[in-house]
């Protein structure tokens, strides 16, 4: 989900990627200076986790700077998805921008705000540039790495936007989008792999 307020209030957004009309490596102060990367899915099964039932839809790659972290236990999706990583690339993984912003996470959302009138990069940038992600660890090693990321840190990561069932109905489905918002904008990765650039 994602809600976009004024300077006078919150803005939250859930976006993951961006793939059209990428920024050049050439960005000053970027730290992870390329959008995330979405590719056809080389995997079409769907296969089981934890009594869960997850369909790949797409490959999924990014190097970003860590936002923030937030850890879950209590609702549904913490059976399969237990952190959420608030990520920034382009200017929203330069220190200097990052620390304009008032930044934290809860409800499996991810809140931003800014003092004064205006942010301190256009409003259209933070939202192309930052995300909340869902991760769904794929082994013990993937839920290894994500359980030492740490706010501040750049990462490297792979894996798929998948779309997860469950027998009774349940679904939660990865954004595919690289611009809505709402209800389903989210991404859900699951996690095959995951280091610590810096």
């Amino acid at each position: 989900m994602r809600l976009i307020l004024t300077a006078a209030f919150a803005g939250t957004l859930c976006l993951l990627w961006w793939t059209s009309e990428r920024p050049s490596a050439a960005i000053p102060g970027a730290l992870a200076p390329l959008a995330p990367v979405q590719l056809a899915s080389d995997r079409e099964a769907p296969f089981e986790l934890d009594g869960f039932i997850l369909q790949p839809l797409a490959r999924f790659e990014a190097t970003a700077k860590v936002l923030g972290r937030e850890d879950y236990w209590l609702d549904h999706e913490a059976e399969l998805s237990p952190t959420d990583l608030a990520l920034g690339w382009g200017r929203m993984s330069d220190p200097q921008v990052v620390e304009q912003l008032d930044i934290d996470q809860r409800g499996r959302w991810y809140h931003y705000r800014w003092s004064g009138m205006q942010p301190p990069i256009p409003l259209s940038e933070i939202i192309v540039s930052s995300a909340n992600m869902h991760f769904i660890p794929a082994d013990a090693s993937a839920a290894a790495a994500l359980d030492r990321v740490r706010e501040g840190q750049v990462v490297s990561f792979s894996g798929y936007l998948v779309e997860v069932r469950k027998a009774d109905g349940w679904r939660w489905r990865s954004s595919l989008s690289r611009e809505d918002s709402g209800g389903g904008a989210c991404e859900v990765v699951f996690l095959e792999k995951l280091e610590v650039s810096y």
